[in-house]
């Protein structure tokens, strides 16, 4: 079970995502007022708070949002869960559908410092439910 540190979303690609503490996931779709939402596979981006700070203990100045996830979950290690896992946190229902991504071409913190987290430790999911989720709600993984 993870509990959730952050919820983030950018009103525009390309800019990194800032925390807005709380939001609502529309089935099929993903974070209400986020720019990569739509209907596609990866709605939600999710990261795992305990790799965000061992990455800051390097050194990297990054927020809540930094990396382009709208979800940061303590307590679950989303790289190592395979795709099709599921998550609830309350109403919301999401289904894993990538692990990692490829990396866009000058990411802000990649120039600052040789490396980004997102690549490798980032999943994607899609709302199979909607609802509203909240800092301090817990994210379980369905079996």
């Amino acid at each position: 079970m993870g509990k959730v540190m952050a919820v983030c979303i950018s009103e525009k690609k390309g800019t990194q995502k800032k925390n807005v503490h709380e939001a609502l996931f529309i089935e099929d779709f993903g974070l209400e007022n986020d720019a990569h939402a739509g209907k596609w596979h990866r709605q939600v981006s999710l990261l795992s708070y305990e790799k965000i700070q061992d990455f800051k203990k390097k050194g990297a100045p990054v927020e809540d949002g930094a990396f382009g996830e709208n979800l940061i979950v303590s307590g679950i290690d989303f790289k190592n869960l395979p795709v099709g896992t599921r998550f609830q946190s309350g109403d919301v229902v999401l289904e894993m559908t990538q692990i990692g991504k490829e990396c866009h071409s000058g990411c802000e913190i990649y120039k600052i410092m040789g490396d980004c987290i997102m690549p490798r430790e980032g999943v994607f999911a899609r709302v199979i439910r909607g609802g509203r989720i909240r800092e301090g709600d817990e994210l379980t993984v369905l079996e």
